[in-house]
């Protein structure tokens, strides 16, 4: 039997909604590629262990969104695949408010931030081979 975090049940609900809420959006990314998926597996899996050991455990132990965590909670890496498909969804998110006339404040805000976001996701280093 798997150990219950410590905590109040009410907080280890709202961390366990927020880490299904992440978890769903990290499948959605797995689909669509304008939503980036290891920063809500990431998300999920710090979520998870605020209130569910028994799915944290899975989510870490899962053969596809496993190294991901596992990655960045050794070495703060971000797998080469990973990098190229965050970096071109965040171009093609600015790239279609570009297309559908989106106001310019709404570009003006979105330029700097996603380009700290490329930046950021860029710096990571790779995991080990």
């Amino acid at each position: 039997m798997a150990a219950t975090p410590p905590g109040p049940l009410a907080s280890r609900l709202v961390w366990l909604t927020i880490g299904l809420a992440a978890l769903a959006a990290a499948a959605v990314g797995v689909l669509l590629p304008l939503i980036p998926t290891t920063p809500f597996v990431i998300l999920a899996a710090f979520a998870f262990m605020k209130s569910s050991t028994r799915l944290h455990d899975w989510l870490v132990n899962h053969r596809f969104f496993g190294p991901m965590i596992v990655d960045w909670r050794e070495y703060g890496a971000i797998s080469r695949t990973a990098k190229r498909i965050a970096i071109a969804s965040m171009g093609a998110v600015f790239l279609l408010s570009v297309v559908v006339q989106a106001p310019v404040w709404v570009l003006a805000v979105q330029a700097p931030v996603l380009g700290i976001c490329i930046w950021y996701v860029g710096s990571r280093p790779l995991p080990p081979e």
